[in-house]
């Protein structure tokens, strides 16, 4: 029977080929990359789905019920594929060449799903020797580039908050609000504030964080943020609630503010650290120890992975360029080298999750404003990043964890986490 079976396929091969050699020269290019790319969509996903060809030929993949459809528009270059998946599919689907009928993240899920598809392999960095530390000057058009498309697009999508990070569901079916004041809670709470202490924000994102330390606590909070958007914006809720003598924010890196000899007894990283690249990760922590007091404590708040990689090309290309994820074990292996002392980790992945379909849905129901904003490559551009990112936390390597450490010894913390949920 296997013989049989051996034969057969052979046979089959041998006719395709003999089709496609009676075919133009235009008509071999073409069943030539739908060969590969028939080969790739085999080991595509493990659940069932089908495609549908540009000339108008359906395939399914798989033996169950259909559970989406891939629309090919027109042939995808198996070069590109072959160099960079992520890139290229990415690309295809801004430009319009590649569809999908069925719910957009639940078809990503199901790919992230199969450990042997290209999203679920890391950009694992071998060769670390060329990799130069980001300037200031470059780690600025880095986060303008993302976070200076405008207030009016984020505050479309993002909650009241603008917090542009990971909420915190306290419940299963909690508002997407509530989270992210459930999340600078949380956040405060680990810091156990007291009244009179300097607290910093790096990367303070449109300021709720620090206004509310200073509501809250009576604490004197200071942010930083290299995004002018996001500075203007911070300004006018200071002035707003009238928090002008506790509250103040800086256009400004966090490498020129430890130049200027300040302390702080408190500090504060909320998805920024992602942007600082690898090689400047050292810096950062030699930052934070340059900045914070003897027994001072500080939560640095950002997504990992599993293993040391960039991020793939498409992201950084399109929406984060410069970004890096770091590991786990490569954060807290430097912390031993400036007397940092690890005293609690939170993993949040599954919030991410809800947080990014959360904002997904958020984008889709503005999606006529949005139209105003930008045009349709770049709709599609957010759309799959996204919903890219959601399938991500819920079903790939990447998560992200909250560390809280401590400058030197502190025995004054509680000892258990009941703080934490009063």
């Amino acid at each position: 029977m296997g013989l049989l079976y051996l034969i057969g396929k052979k046979y089959n091969a041998i006719i395709q080929m003999e089709n496609i050699c009676k075919m133009n020269k235009g008509d071999v290019f073409m069943e030539f990359e739908k060969f590969f790319i028939d080969k790739f969509f085999k080991r595509l996903s493990k659940e069932t789905f089908t495609v549908d060809y540009w000339d108008n030929e359906k395939r399914q993949y798989g033996e169950d019920v259909s559970k989406f459809t891939i629309v090919l528009n027109k042939p995808i270059s198996k070069n590109k594929i072959l160099e960079d998946p992520y890139l290229a599919f990415g690309e295809a689907y801004m430009d319009g060449d590649i569809d999908f009928k069925g719910d957009l993240r639940e078809v990503l899920e199901s790919v992230y799903k199969n450990k042997e598809s290209f999203l679920r392999t890391p950009n694992i960095i071998k060769k670390i020797s060329h990799i130069m530390p980001t300037s200031i000057h470059q780690q600025k058009e880095d986060i303008q580039y993302h976070y200076d498309l405008g207030n009016d697009f984020y505050k479309l999508w993002l909650d009241a908050t603008m917090s542009y990070s990971c909420g915190y569901f306290e419940k299963e079916n909690e508002p997407l609000h509530e989270a992210q004041l459930n999340k600078i809670q949380h956040i405060l709470k680990k810091l156990q504030l007291k009244k009179g202490q300097r607290m910093l924000d790096i990367g303070s994102g449109w300021g709720w964080l620090i206004i509310e330390a200073a509501k809250k606590y009576g604490v004197k909070a200071l942010g930083i943020t290299l995004s002018e958007e996001q500075y203007k914006k911070t300004k006018e809720r200071i002035k707003k609630d009238g928090l002008e003598d506790l509250v103040d924010v800086k256009l400004m890196d966090y490498r020129d503010l430890a130049q200027e000899e300040e302390t702080f007894d408190r500090i504060v990283s909320v998805g920024m650290v992602e942007h600082v690249g690898r090689a400047s990760l050292d810096e950062y922590m030699k930052t934070i120890d340059k900045l914070l007091k003897p027994r001072g404590i500080s939560l640095l708040h950002c997504i990992t992975g599993q293993v040391e990689s960039e991020v793939n090309e498409w992201i950084k290309k399109y929406i984060f360029p410069g970004g890096y994820i770091p590991s786990v074990r490569e954060l807290i292996a430097m912390m031993p080298d400036y007397d940092f002392h690890l005293v609690d980790m939170e993993s949040l992945r599954l919030h991410y999750f809800k947080t990014l379909k959360n904002w997904a849905e958020n984008f889709e129901e503005a999606i006529d404003e949005v139209r105003n904003m930008y045009d349709e490559k770049f709709i599609r551009m957010w759309r799959m990043y996204l919903n890219g990112c959601a399938a991500s936390f819920h079903y790939g390597e990447i998560d992200v964890h909250q560390f809280l450490f401590t400058k030197g010894l502190n025995n004054d913390l509680p000892l258990t986490r009941k703080y934490l949920y009063k």
